[in-house]
């Protein structure tokens, strides 16, 4: 078992900057990257950003591409969201997640671990 716990989140103005962190616990060998996802009330959880830790090969939403950045730590499995010129439409909660698949790693389907969430509201 991994165990994600994030931090960070908030409410901030548009056009201002917010950043998400998060830590895994437990089994993380077995895990091949994080990413982070989001939900907005009413619709489907959405891929944000991902990194895998072989090669640390980053994925992004085109919607975030220019806006959000992740990094993350392989030694610590930690990883770092930090979104900048965000926009009303970036307000959802924001999850964490780990996957052991190989490939690219931008599906909801291939992540097996869930942080809790955090809110990120954007006001206009």
């Amino acid at each position: 078992q991994v165990q994600l716990v994030e931090s960070g989140g908030g409410l901030v103005q548009a056009g201002g900057s917010l950043a998400l962190s998060c830590a895994a616990s437990g089994h993380t060998t077995s895990t091949s990257g994080m990413g982070w996802f989001r939900q907005a009330p009413g619709k489907e959880r959405e891929f944000v950003a991902a990194i895998k830790w072989s090669g640390g090969i980053k994925y992004s939403a085109d919607s975030v591409k220019g806006r959000f950045t992740i990094s993350g730590d392989n030694t610590k499995k930690t990883v770092t969201l930090r979104m900048n010129s965000l926009k009303p439409e970036d307000t959802a909660v924001y999850y964490c997640a780990a996957t052991g698949s190989m490939g690219v790693i931008r599906d909801v389907w291939q992540y097996d671990y869930w942080g809790q969430g955090t809110q990120v509201t954007v006001s206009s």
